[in-house]
């Protein structure tokens, strides 16, 4: 398989990577590179490992076995650069109780130490960039969830991230919501962010990975570029998969 730009460098490595909750084998021997720039998409059946993996990326989930590395050092939650890496998660997670602006510019101001007004005006490039500056001043609960979706979105930008991580950022929507999203992040693709998204909108796959993920069972099961990956997947249980999938 022929990776693009193979001059790039490896901003995520995992290396034998195995994850246990009590006796549960969630992660097993995972080995992937991901380089920048990369837009690579995990998939599989629920269970499969994928929610776990991301959330490894980001310390949410701690490793038992193998090595973790991110920008080329072994990945501590100590040692974390929370900066570096956006999450957009299933349900939003945007405070109730702050305005659209409020939950945009609350990291920046305590994490990265941006003055109020320099936090305010990144927050209002990124609400523009996702298509939803004249929510501002509003409410979470006065949005839709797809305009909630976008502003987490905007929320996890705002931290200029070199990496963005999405957990199955669409599943919680309603259908005719789903599209306002993937246009978002399918611009965000074509940009240059190193994107890892779980996902099973296989359309997406299609229109902006670099890579597709097949996982199942905690494996990894194979790994192909999009093209190859809907045409000619290598391995039956993939194509069970994508027969099963494909076929609503």
């Amino acid at each position: 398989m022929t990776i693009k730009n193979t001059k790039r460098t490896n901003v995520i490595t995992f290396e034998a990577v195995d994850k246990f909750y009590d006796q549960f084998h969630a992660l097993k021997n995972i080995n992937l590179a991901i380089q920048e720039g990369e837009k690579v998409v995990i998939c599989g059946p629920s269970g499969s490992g994928k929610s776990t993996l991301i959330r490894c990326i980001n310390a949410l989930e701690s490793i038992q076995n193998g090595q973790l590395s991110l920008f080329g050092e072994v990945l501590s939650p100590k040692h974390l650069d929370k900066g570096k890496i956006g999450m957009v998660f299933q349900h939003f997670n945007l405070f109730p109780h702050l305005t659209v602006l409020e939950n945009l510019t609350l990291s920046p101001i305590k994490t990265l130490k941006l003055s109020k007004a320099q936090a305010k005006e990144r927050a209002l490039t990124y609400l523009k960039r996702v298509n939803i500056a004249e929510q501002a001043d509003k409410y979470p609960s006065q949005l839709s969830g797809g305009q909630q979706q976008r502003v987490a979105i905007a929320r996890s930008l705002c931290m200029e991230p070199k990496i963005l991580l999405f957990d199955e950022p669409t599943s919680a929507l309603d259908p005719e919501m789903i599209s306002e999203v993937l246009d978002v992040m399918s611009d965000l693709a074509k940009e240059g962010i190193t994107m890892v998204c779980v996902t099973h909108e296989m359309g997406f796959a299609k229109k902006v990975a670099d890579r597709v993920v097949f996982m199942d069972e905690g494996e990894i099961v194979e790994i192909a570029e999009p093209l190859q990956f809907f045409e000619s997947p290598q391995h039956t249980r993939t194509q069970r998969f994508l027969n099963q999938i494909l076929s609503y």
